[in-house]
């Protein structure tokens, strides 16, 4: 674990903003697929013109009249609400939609009915229709090696997964940009290390790297608590090495 002083901000000012947008197309395809955006913020908070860690611990106070506050994005996440009762066949929008939602569909859903198949519908208990794909989750580089993802993730999907009978994901590296990645160990290491994350929250591996989750999982609402502790221990953490005097 990377020590929290290495954050460039309080973790616990982080924050998610969910939107959708509705182009009002009057489509089957936009009547089976909605795309959900999460904007992943930090409440950056700068007094008198000083900003970093330094200014953020040392200025906590909310009602300072010398301090200015401004949300800075940090990463973002992409979700799908798939209809199965609705539009279109599912299975050919996801194909449609693009290549990792075809490789979803073809894990999970039966292409002449658009529905689940029916080795995946007997696990999944009857709490909805619908099929929450997350489909990319990224933070920028200083925030990452903490385990922020599966704790803003988690609180992604309890916003989103009403009216949803599973949740799917195909954890791997998003970011290509790294130069360390090149090795192939190295690349299979991170890789697992990111489905260990989400295996955390209660994600279990189905068939050919798609995880499924049910939301009517115990573990769910139990590591969603359980995450939050941390994040706050994190938090607290972050705020005493910050603000320790510095020793030369």
């Amino acid at each position: 674990m990377i020590e929290s002083s290495s954050l460039p901000g309080d973790p616990t000012e982080l924050h998610l903003r969910i939107s959708f947008d509705d182009e009002l197309w009057d489509t089957p395809q936009a009547d089976t697929l909605e795309r959900w955006n999460v904007a992943i913020l930090h409440r950056r908070r700068t007094h008198d013109g000083a900003q970093g860690p330094a200014a953020g611990a040392a200025y906590q106070t909310v009602d300072c009249p010398s301090c200015t506050t401004e949300d800075v994005a940090v990463g973002e996440m992409t979700f799908y609400r798939v209809h199965l009762d609705r539009g279109r066949n599912a299975y050919w929008a996801m194909e449609e939609e693009s290549e990792e939602l075809y490789e979803t569909a073809q894990v999970l859903l039966d292409p002449q009915t658009g529905s689940f198949t029916s080795e995946v519908g007997e696990l999944l208990e009857y709490v909805g229709s619908a099929l929450l794909v997350m489909d990319r989750v990224t933070l920028d580089p200083q925030w990452r090696g903490h385990g922020l993802a599966a704790v803003l993730g988690i609180e992604a999907i309890h916003r989103l997964m009403p009216g949803c009978r599973a949740i799917a994901c195909s954890p791997g590296i998003t970011d290509l940009s790294s130069q360390r990645l090149t090795d192939r160990s190295e690349w299979d290491r991170v890789n697992a290390k990111i489905a260990q994350g989400w295996e955390r929250i209660g994600f279990r591996l189905y068939r050919d790297n798609i995880y499924l989750l049910s939301p009517a999982s115990q573990d769910l609402e139990e590591q969603r608590g359980v995450l939050r502790g941390q994040l706050a221990e994190l938090g607290a953490s972050w705020k005493s090495a910050t603000s320790a005097p510095s020793q030369e």
